[in-house]
């Protein structure tokens, strides 16, 4: 059973995400867009609805400077992120959204609900669950009937509070979700560190703890760790060889030969670029995968012609999870389907605009003609219709 897959997001007054809605994401989806369009900001928002639910509203509030570095300059309303989701395909289509603003120094969530559509005989989407200012109510989802509730402060969310009792399914199954997304902030320094020997489940957000993470799958899943292995060495040509060891100390010690070399070397030793790989597939191939992964610019260290094999790996991923990329990488897009990839650019008013190439009816002809999608972004396809200076056919070359 796959978790739930986010079909929508709206955002509000979030920096240069003024007013900004996207439909149809997909399961693997690219963000992609000049230096400032917005791509990290949008990764961001994902990181920042997930530290309000693990970490708390105050922390991804002041983690980010509060109102006056969140809030959309000139903008009067409250900061707001809106989520549709399913939780199969074919189930009801759920929304989410939550409002936030800033009162004597402090945030406040001014307004969050959980809804649901109905059958068109039976009307408007229900609530579900509809709370201002830490008062509010939950509907039984059986029933109907509605239970007012009081949270004990403004700052709280009703859905961590409330979706810890099993009789709230839909509003416990959506706090599981959003606590369990993992955004990658992979870190090559870090993942050179040698931690303390002992089996972790997941990869932390740096990277940090790869070694502990190998050494549970050989424990628990070797064939997850072969898997990643193999991964590995299809992805990366000059790859000949993958090994690992136990230390007396019980830590796993991966060791890889390059060709043309004659000796093997110790992975954290390995060249940016593989240790890197090695992360990315690591997640990739987690027995138990979290149900959204967010990765920004993943070919920061990797070498162009690695990045189709793991746009190719991201995609096969997104079976099981929801997948995010942000990129500026043309080989990397050049992997991707029209309807996967998302552009994003500042308007003449200094907000982020939405563009679809798959809407565009000059980029999609072109692609029917040969060319490469990466390269159409490249040479401004997605933004405006230039006038070609190379045939249609060499652009796929």
């Amino acid at each position: 059973m796959r978790p739930p897959v986010i079909e929508a997001i709206k955002i509000e007054n979030y920096r240069v995400l003024q007013n900004v809605e996207i439909k149809k994401l997909k399961p693997f989806t690219v963000l992609v867009g000049p230096n400032g369009s917005g791509k990290s900001t949008l990764f961001d928002v994902f990181a920042f609805l997930e530290t309000c639910f693990t970490l708390g509203v105050r922390n991804a509030w002041d983690q980010r400077g509060g109102q006056r570095q969140l809030r959309s300059r000139g903008a009067d309303g409250p900061i707001a992120i809106q989520i549709s989701y399913r939780e199969q395909p074919g189930t009801r289509l759920l929304t989410y959204r939550l409002e936030i603003k800033e009162e004597k120094g402090r945030p406040v969530v001014s307004r969050e609900w959980l809804r649901w559509t109905v059958a068109p005989a039976q009307g408007r989407p229900q609530h579900i669950l509809d709370f201002h200012h830490g008062s509010g109510y939950v509907m039984d989802e059986n029933t109907g009937k509605k239970t007012s509730e009081q949270l004990d402060g403004s700052d709280r969310l009703a859905v961590n509070a409330l979706g810890q009792f099993r009789t709230h399914p839909r509003v416990a199954a959506l706090r599981r979700f959003i606590s369990g997304w993992y955004l990658s902030y992979l870190s090559v320094a870090e993942e050179r560190k040698s931690p303390t020997a002992g089996p972790q489940e997941q990869l932390s957000r740096s990277g940090d703890n790869l070694s502990n993470v190998l050494q549970y799958l050989k424990e628990n899943h070797p064939k997850r760790l072969q898997a990643v292995i193999e991964a590995l060495q299809e992805t990366v040509p000059a790859l000949e060889r993958v090994d690992y060891d136990t230390s007396p100390d019980g830590r796993l010690v991966l060791f890889i030969k390059d060709a043309p070399f004659d000796e093997a070397v110790l992975a954290s030793n390995a060249s940016d670029g593989t240790l890197k790989l090695l992360s990315y597939l690591t997640l990739l191939y987690d027995p138990d995968p979290a149900p959204f992964i967010g990765i920004e610019e993943p070919e920061n260290h990797l070498y162009p012609s690695v990045l189709p094999g793991l746009a190719h790996q991201c995609r096969n991923s997104s079976e099981l999870s929801q997948v995010l990329v942000t990129t500026h990488s043309h080989d990397f897009v050049n992997s991707c389907r029209p309807d996967e990839v998302i552009a994003l650019y500042r308007d003449t008013d200094g907000y982020t605009r939405v563009v679809r190439p798959n809407s565009i009816p000059l980029v999609m002809d072109m692609l029917e003609q040969g060319a490469l999608l990466g390269t159409l972004w490249q040479e401004n396809y997605f933004e405006e219709v230039p006038v070609p200076t190379t045939p249609v056919a060499d652009l796929g070359e």
